[in-house]
Order: structure tokens, then C-alpha cells, then sequence
């Protein structure tokens, strides 16, 4: 099985690998870092100010040898700019990709190919990949119920990815959720997707914008300590994710997993690098600037995180998912 897909011409790139836009833990660093070693790096821009969004793609497409990409959720209650202000900003750092999640990307598919950018958009079903196909992306990522952070539907990444394929057969198709090493990757090929998504990976990276301790547990953690729901609404309301066990999940948990009325809703936990406080269910990534009880905020992390032993250069990881898929392949050859 060689590793040239749809993907890898479309974009282009050298290995089928897209490093997730996993939020504030994203850093030009990192996309830097994943693009000048084959795969797309990509920057979460939703809550940056449209011109520190602009600033920062600026800033990693200005020092990768490699395609940039970024990722705006069009989700009104996520919080951040004005879209179409935040579109714009992006459009203006001339990226090689634009992904949209959490919405219907029709509106703004016509604004981005006026600018000659490809558009993703991310679904969680069949029938979300022909409506966004009909919209008319360019690239369709399937996200597995297994991945980390927020999620999008409620389906396997196994059983979505070749449902999704067929689908959209006339465009490349992203599988994620769930993949933390080159043998997810080969898999997802066989599947019949043209690439993959890591997130949960890429947050074990020197690069990334995350805290020790929150990279420690994603390390430390098996698959089965992960919790899928709703409990960090605070800033986000209304979106289930993925995160790791820990001190508020569990009381979240005991209490039976209210919409209101959260044990300790008012319990300041930590602080941000600005001083604002973090309370106990705000959608407040553990950044390094964070202080406080890192353990209690919430710690995003997909099924994969079995995967991830120890936090290693962002070049080196591509580079053992590159080998791992390409032994993976061998054994069906």
C-alpha cells in the first residue's frame, strides 16, 4: 500500500497526515513542525481575536516549507469573532486549507474558493457527507465518536469511515477519531479514506500549546479512562466531548450528570494566563500559562490516548506514523 492518496495530491502533500486542530493547544510551532515533516499542520483560530487568528497563520505559513491549514467552528455558541470577520482574517494569511466544523458550511464555501482555498468540512454521518459534498467541500472528515475534545455525531470512527466513502465517492475523505498510530492510519486507508486525523497525539508533542501535567495524564491514560458527554458546558453549551477522567467528571458523574445544577459550578479551579478565573465546568484547555489545579479543568483526550507513551518532537511522531503505516501495509502485500 503506498501512502499518495486524493489527499496527499489535492493539498499537496507528502504523507496522508493531518495533525487536528485540538483547540488552544494548537501553536504555530506545532503546525509548523507537522508540515515541514510531510503532514498538514493545522491552527485552531474559533477564540482568537480575528487578528491574532491572522497573525498567527501568518506566522507558521511564513516558516513551514509545508501547507497550513486552519480550523473555525461555525457554531455560534462556541463564542469567538464574528465568522465572516474571522474568514476573512484567515483567507488574508492565504492558507492551503480551511476546515469548518459544528455547522453547515454552505455559506461559506463560495467566499473561501474565491480565494482559492480548499474547504473540509467535518461530519458525523452519511448523510452530513452528502449535504456538505453538495455544499461542495473539497475535502469531507469523517469523526469517529472516539475522538477527543468536542465531537460531532454519535457514530464509530470503523462504521462511519467506509459509510462516508461511499457516500462521497468523488472527493477525499479524512477519517478521524480514535487513530493514534500508523496502523490507525493504514486502516483507515483500507477503509477507503484518503488520509488521517490525529489529535490526541499531537497533544503529546513538544510543540504543542499544552500544559506538563495535562500531557503527563494523556500519557499516563488507558482508553477506558475516558469520558464522553457534557460536563465542561461552560463556555460551549449544548456540545458533547471527550476528555479525561478526573476529579470534576467523577462528581459530574455521582450526581448524575445534570445540565444544571453541577456539584461545585462555582468553585474556581485555576486561572488563565490573563488572571481570569477557570471555574470548575468552563471549556478552559489546560494551556502552560494555566495555574491552578490542572487536573480538575478539563483535559481533552480521545480513545487513542493508550497510544501516547511520552511527548516527543512533533517531526518525530510523523515520522514513526509514516514507518508504523507503511510496516502495517506490508503484512497484506
Amino acid at each position: 500500500m503506498g501512502l499518495a492518496t486524493r489527499l496527499t495530491d489535492a493539498l499537496p502533500l507528502e504523507y496522508p497526515i493531518i495533525q487536528a486542530p485540538i483547540g488552544s493547544a494548537t501553536s504555530p510551532e506545532l503546525a509548523t513542525a507537522v508540515a515541514d515533516a510531510g503532514g498538514l499542520g493545522m491552527l485552531a483560530v474559533t477564540w482568537r481575536e480575528s487578528d491574532a487568528a491572522r497573525d498567527a497563520l501568518e506566522q507558521a505559513i511564513a516558516d513551514a516549507d509545508g501547507p497550513i491549514g486552519a480550523n473555525v467552528v461555525l457554531d455560534p455558541d462556541a463564542g469567538g469573532d464574528d465568522l465572516a470577520t474571522l474568514i476573512d482574517a484567515c483567507l488574508d494569511a492565504d492558507p492551503a486549507l480551511l476546515h469548518l466544523s459544528f455547522g453547515d458550511p454552505a455559506p461559506s464555501v463560495e467566499r473561501i474558493h474565491d480565494r482559492d482555498v480548499l474547504v473540509a468540512g467535518t461530519v458525523g454521518s452519511a448523510s452530513e457527507a452528502r449535504a456538505a459534498a453538495d455544499a461542495g467541500v473539497d475535502i469531507v472528515v469523517a469523526q469517529g465518536w472516539e475522538a477527543g475534545g468536542h465531537v460531532q455525531g454519535d457514530v464509530a470512527t470503523m462504521p462511519l469511515v467506509p459509510a462516508v466513502v461511499d457516500a462521497v465517492p468523488e472527493i477525499p475523505v479524512v477519517a478521524a477519531g480514535g487513530i493514534g498510530d500508523g496502523r490507525g492510519i493504514a486502516a483507515a486507508l483500507v477503509l477507503g479514506a484518503d488520509g488521517a486525523m490525529l489529535g490526541t497525539r499531537f497533544v503529546a508533542t513538544m510543540e504543542a500549546a499544552a500544559h506538563d501535567r495535562y500531557v503527563d495524564r494523556v500519557a499516563e491514560a488507558d482508553a477506558t479512562e475516558t469520558v464522553y458527554g457534557e460536563p465542561y458546558d461552560g463556555g460551549w453549551p449544548g456540545q458533547p466531548h471527550r476528555t479525561l477522567e478526573n476529579g470534576t467528571t467523577e462528581r459530574w458523574e455521582a450526581a448524575g450528570r445534570p445540565r444544571d445544577g453541577k456539584p461545585g459550578e462555582d468553585d474556581i479551579v485555576a486561572h488563565g494566563g490573563d488572571g481570569e478565573p477557570i471555574r470548575r465546568y468552563d471549556d478552559a484547555l489546560a494551556t502552560p500559562d494555566v495555574d491552578g489545579a490542572i487536573e480538575e479543568v478539563p483535559l481533552y483526550a480521545g480513545q487513542s490516548t493508550e497510544l501516547v507513551e511520552e511527548r516527543r518532537p512533533a517531526a518525530e511522531v510523523v515520522a514513526d506514523l509514516v514507518a508504523e503505516a507503511r510496516d502495517a501495509a506490508a503484512r497484506f502485500e
